[in-house]
């Protein structure tokens, strides 16, 4: 039986301390984007977790059984990314099952990071090799103009969520979410059950087309149930600011705050809730908050976050499908594709 690597296994390997291997792996902390995906680089060439999918996979690829859809010289599937996901990222069991279900096609998965240089200038990641390439995936992929891009470049494409879509041309490629409607307006109908009557929105309705749904859905739960007076106490600041710090100002000018707060995501909630308790606000005593994703921070979080559950298996499985579909029939319509989502109630909203 094999043995488990470990991160001191890599930062031997490297020469570097454990902490910094840690920092490098886990997304915390600061470190210079080379070391970062030096680390990153060799935890996959030594097999550690969910980090191994780079080209060694072509070999235990050959292993499985089945036949390939794929020529044997374009086998690779571009994992696109414009930042490091950590194992807090609802895309990290996604990404587990995805590379399962292609390694059955004797395919395998690379990495690829979109620099901010290399954003702005519309141009592919330096370490990615188009020639090899059967198909690409994007996560956290949320520039429209540069998601434009990706569409003309006659690859088989999916997105793991897009850029806001609102009243632009569709992409010309296969879109996947998750489902992002009927769990918030369940939650606030709970809220609504509960009592409470000011309830409002927390988080960038414009960072993706996820996160424009959510509102959306809210928006619409709070004038079903003629609550609209929350409208009008949205915390919505941009992404592109220092977040905690643009929420904490945005609330803390509010003249009358809301009951209970439906959030664009985990992140956004907790920043929330530690923004309120700055304040001199209990969470859930005054104020409820509600999360999305059900990270792992989640069921730990003091106090525990009420959130809308992300099967990333399925979404995993479902990315696999549409992707490898795609790339055995290019000449198929674009799809676009929900996956269901759970809400479940913890310490955050009184339950």
């Amino acid at each position: 039986m094999a043995t488990k690597v470990t991160i001191q296994d890599i930062a031997n390997e490297l020469q570097l301390s454990r902490n910094t291997v840690s920092k490098a792996i886990n997304n915390t902390g600061v470190l210079a984007d080379a070391t970062r995906e030096k680390i990153l680089r060799k935890a996959a060439e030594m097999g550690y977790k969910q980090f191994a999918y780079l080209p060694l996979f072509q070999e235990s690829a050959a292993k499985t059984a089945g036949p390939s859809i794929l020529p044997s010289d374009k086998r690779e599937i571009a994992m696109l990314t414009t930042r490091f996901l950590s194992n807090s990222h609802f895309s990290s069991m996604m990404l587990d099952r995805f590379q399962s279900e292609i390694d059955h096609l004797h395919s395998f998965m690379t990495i690829h990071r979109i620099s901010p240089i290399e954003l702005k200038e519309k141009k592919l990641p330096s370490s990615l090799n188009i020639q090899c390439t059967a198909g690409i995936i994007c996560i956290e992929v949320f520039d429209y103009d540069y998601a434009q891009m990706l569409c003309d470049l006659d690859v088989p494409l999916l997105f793991v969520d897009t850029p806001v879509m609102d009243m632009r041309p569709p992409l010309k490629a296969d879109r996947l979410y998750m489902e992002n409607r009927i769990e918030i307006q369940n939650a606030v109908a709970h809220m609504v059950q509960r009592g409470k009557k000011r309830i409002s929105f927390a988080g960038d309705k414009n960072h993706c087309q996820s996160f424009f749904e959510r509102y959306m859905a809210y928006k619409d739960a709070v004038e079903h149930f003629g609550l609209t007076e929350g409208l009008s106490t949205c915390a919505m600041p941009s992404g592109q600011q220092n977040y905690p710090v643009s929420l904490y100002e945005t609330i803390r000018r509010f003249k009358t705050m809301p009951d209970a707060f439906v959030c664009a995501n985990d992140f956004v909630a907790m920043d929330l809730v530690k923004a309120l308790n700055e304040l001199g606000y209990s969470v859930p005593d005054d104020i409820w908050v509600c999360g999305f994703d059900d990270s792992q921070e989640a069921s730990y979080f003091a106090p525990h976050l009420t959130s809308i559950h992300i099967h990333g298996q399925i979404m995993g499985y479902t990315a696999a499908n549409l992707l490898m579909t795609r790339i055995e029939e290019p000449s198929l319509n674009y799809r676009t594709v929900y996956t269901e989502t759970n809400l479940i109630l913890r310490e955050s909203t009184g339950d």
